[in-house]
């Protein structure tokens, strides 16, 4: 249990949190209301447990994630639209194109994360129908791609409060799975994965980072929220 080994740090990435500071960012996350989620995000996670059920599963948290990416992916490819509009106008483009840098970053978090559940579901032989597991993600990823898209062109901020309330909803999550598992204290975190994601004591240590990264993308689209844009 002495393992606080992490992969190197990535600039704009997450902190990697030691055993302590995870266990206290649990405690602190499950101490914490969650927000108050706006119409869009209720209709979400009434679906997603209308389909996959309300009890914390590996494949439902790896659905969440399939669908996690998408509004990186979404701001991305409206960021590089907008650079090819102001492109002259260098420091608009340069402050545009350190979003796309964000938003890439955001997205690659959240495919280290979705990787991980996917080995883990695969190591304990869980067995997943195609069509509830692969190609209805792929249908929701898609239709909350196309609504953060839009809200993003004409209404930003709105797009972000969208993905602040997925996340938030993602970081308690993840805690309440955390505390649900008690074995998974003195279970180890063995992964392909680890030399890009980090080393971990045990595999409730990597959830609780995997919950504090999400509380990291919530708080960066709070911040969002509550700038003029490409200000």
């Amino acid at each position: 249990m002495a393992v606080e080994s992490h992969g190197p740090a990535v600039p704009g990435a997450p902190p990697k949190l030691s055993h302590d500071e995870l266990v206290a960012a649990q405690e602190q996350t499950l101490g914490t209301p969650r927000r108050s989620y706006g119409v869009l995000a209720r209709l979400l996670f009434g679906g997603l447990d209308t389909i996959y059920g309300k009890p914390r599963t590996l494949s439902k948290f790896k659905v969440l994630e399939l669908v996690a990416r998408v509004p990186y992916q979404a701001w991305e490819q409206a960021a590089y639209i907008a650079v090819t509009h102001v492109h002259e106008r260098t420091g608009m483009a340069r402050r545009i194109h350190a979003r796309v840098a964000e938003s890439r970053e955001q997205q690659d978090n959240e495919q280290w994360h979705l990787l991980i559940l996917d080995e883990l579901i695969v190591k304990e032989g869980i067995q997943e129908g195609r069509l509830k597991y692969f190609w209805l993600p792929q249908l929701i990823a898609f239709a909350y791609y196309q609504v953060s898209w839009l809200l993003y062109v004409t209404r930003p901020k709105l797009s972000y409060r969208l993905n602040a309330d997925f996340e938030d909803h993602a970081e308690h999550e993840y805690a309440h799975l955390v505390e649900e598992n008690p074995a998974w204290e003195t279970r180890a975190f063995e992964s392909q994965f680890t030399a890009d994601y980090g080393e971990y004591a045990s595999l409730a240590d990597v959830f609780r980072q995997i919950g504090h990264d999400e509380r990291v993308h919530k708080e960066e689209s709070e911040e969002r929220m509550r700038e003029p844009r490409f200000a």
